[in-house]
């Protein structure tokens, strides 16, 4: 073997190597591979729809959680959103889960109203809510007839116009996508943005103090913005949010949803951590 052969194969080795060990891309995963990872880490549907108390205790995606309440401006009922044909979702289309998911429209017609965080799903990309809907099909179904939610507020209309195409947020961009997983994907910025009269206060993203009332008490959402977490390393963001620890150990409580969050990638975390810093600071 010549100098010339010896040197192209010991880069063609390196270069197998570097392949084999290069992660997953968006472009190689399947959508039931896509699907299972968002499901299960940021996105956690079963957050809400599995039950964490009484005989659906565990019960994946069959539904019943309550929240709201008389005093409240709703009593809702998380829904069974298993294939069961006849109280979950098997009759539905891919077209109208996709519907339900990022417009709030029922096959029948009716709105879903909260606290399903339709507002932010509109701008969930088509790969990923098709990806999501994969998952969905493969839980296995539950015959559960889940209560029906009332509300004490006009639900709107509609939330928008009709999605049509939501492209794909570059994972490169880690601020922007890490945008995409706290607001579109995993809804952190819902619950921890201001409200006012019922609505987020866009201007003030991130600040927290909403209360949340459950069967952890009143936990009232932190603030995400550098006047908060200015002193915290990146790492100590990431053990919060995967770990529900604060750094001096103290634990964070529901309804974060820290079993699935500790399944978030840490390229995901880092993207999370990066759009955290750029929000503007609020005390």
């Amino acid at each position: 073997m010549n100098n010339r052969t010896m040197k192209f194969g010991w880069y063609g080795v390196f270069w197998i190597v570097a392949w084999l060990a290069t992660p997953m891309t968006a472009a190689s995963e399947t959508l039931l591979e896509r699907g299972t990872y968002l499901m299960e880490s940021i996105v956690a549907c079963g957050n809400c729809h599995t039950h964490k108390f009484g005989p659906m205790k565990g019960i994946e995606f069959a539904g019943g959680f309550p929240f709201g309440g008389p005093k409240a401006p709703f009593t809702a009922f998380a829904p069974n959103i298993t294939p069961d044909r006849d109280t979950g979702i098997g009759a539905w289309t891919d077209a109208q889960l996709i519907r339900s998911i990022r417009e709030g429209k029922r096959p029948d017609g009716s709105t879903i109203g909260p606290p399903m965080p339709i507002a932010l799903y509109r701008d969930l990309s088509d790969r990923d809510v098709k990806a999501l809907v994969a998952y969905m099909r493969q839980v296995k179904p539950v015959k559960h007839k889940v209560k029906k939610s009332v509300y004490r507020i006009p639900l709107p209309p509609a939330y928008g116009p009709p999605v049509t195409k939501v492209a794909d947020v570059p994972r490169g961009n880690k601020v922007a996508y890490g945008y995409y997983l706290a607001g579109p994907a995993g809804h952190c910025i819902e619950c921890h943005t201001p409200m006012v009269k019922g609505h987020p206060d866009f201007s003030r993203v991130g600040a927290g103090g909403n209360p949340f009332r459950g069967p952890w008490g009143v936990v009232v959402a932190s603030n995400l913005t550098p006047a908060n977490l200015g002193d915290w390393t990146d790492q100590q963001i990431k053990t919060a949010i995967a770990k529900g620890k604060r750094p001096d150990g103290s634990k964070l409580t529901g309804p974060m949803a820290f079993p699935y969050y500790d399944r978030i990638s840490d390229a995901d975390l880092d993207a999370i951590v990066a759009y955290l810093r750029s929000l503007k600071s609020v005390k």
